[in-house]
């Protein structure tokens, strides 16, 4: 599973110039846990055409959109902005797969996600 998730990586980010737009990464994102537009929407209390204009890249997302598809997702919220390959890569190896997800479940897997992240960064410190 995780090659074709990496092949679909591939495809998304072979610009001419190698960047990624943030809406792209978005989607990326999105399509790798297996979510609809309809089910991130639902997540951030958002209607569906708001957040496909996102994606697009036709609206910019607030800060606090960014900061709950970040706890989604399981990253930075740097990292939904960033054109870094290896980064992306990470993200995408993190994705949480499974169908039909209601938004309290959605809630929940955020919740745990960034209880880890919040984990590793302090470990992280407290080695150095």
């Amino acid at each position: 599973m995780a090659k074709l998730v990496l092949i679909e990586l591939n495809v998304y980010i072979c610009h001419a110039n190698g960047t990624i737009m943030k809406g792209e990464t978005l989607k990326l994102l999105r399509e790798a846990n297996h979510f609809t537009q309809e089910n991130v929407a639902d997540y951030l209390g958002i209607k569906r055409s708001t957040y496909s204009n996102y994606e697009t890249g036709d609206r910019e997302a607030p800060w606090m959109v960014l900061e709950k598809l970040a706890n989604l997702y399981g990253c930075d919220q740097y990292d939904l902005e960033c054109d870094n390959q290896d980064v992306l890569q990470g993200v995408i190896a993190c994705a949480f797969r499974v169908d039909s997800m209601s938004v309290e479940d959605m809630k929940q897997v955020a919740a745990f996600k960034q209880l880890v992240m919040n984990y590793v960064k302090m470990k992280k410190i407290s080695q150095r």
